[in-house]
């Protein structure tokens, strides 16, 4: 590996270990072998570095989901079977210890101290909602229209949001995946009541 790729895996580790705000660009060239000079060549800021790499967890996360059997999902693109199977995934990796989501309650909560990570990461949001979307429906990315994307991608993220933010805050009485399909199986039933 190169400098670049070192420095990296660097901060993906510190980030793990410390978060955002407590990682100093010293912690990364340590836990990296580089050297300070190599963050602002390779990335312009200790900032831009560290919101890469949370970008690189995600990532990391996500391949875990790439492919409906990779993932374990067999059920009905777009159904509710199908929500309740992606759930159950996605909760999954929220479970264990140092979960990589609490960054993401860190970024919410931190947000205008760390404009730079912040901005960053508003600007691969639609990304991310196209991969929610994609894997709830079973389709491909590059085939999310941007109507899709301003609801339901967007419906997604708010709900794994909320999600991120009670398993961090509250896991013994965070909802799992059962719970949120029969939370979105009353909706659907009282919307048609009317």
């Amino acid at each position: 590996m190169g400098h670049r790729e070192d420095l990296l895996e660097g901060a993906k580790r510190c980030l793990l270990a410390k978060g955002f705000v407590r990682t100093t660009a010293r912690d990364i060239v340590k836990e990296s072998g580089t050297n300070l000079a190599s963050i602002g060549y390779h990335y312009g800021s200790k900032d831009a570095l560290l919101a890469e790499a949370y970008l690189s967890l995600v990532g990391d996360l996500s391949e875990a989901f790439d492919g409906e059997e990779a993932a374990g999902i067999v059920a009905e693109p777009g159904s509710i079977e199908r929500f309740r199977e992606v759930w159950s995934n996605i909760i999954g990796t929220m479970r264990g210890p140092g979960s990589m989501w609490r960054l993401s309650v860190e970024i919410v909560a931190m947000g205008d101290q760390l404009p730079a990570v912040r901005d960053h990461l508003a600007q691969q949001q639609r990304d991310a909602e196209r991969a929610l979307v994609a894997l709830f429906m079973g389709m491909r990315e590059e085939d999310v229209q941007d109507e899709t994307l301003d609801t339901l991608g967007k419906f997604y993220t708010t709900l794994m949001t909320g999600l991120i933010t009670q398993w961090i805050f509250d896991p013994k009485n965070a909802p799992d995946a059962d719970a949120l399909t029969e939370g979105l199986s009353q909706v659907i039933a009282g919307v048609t009541k009317s």
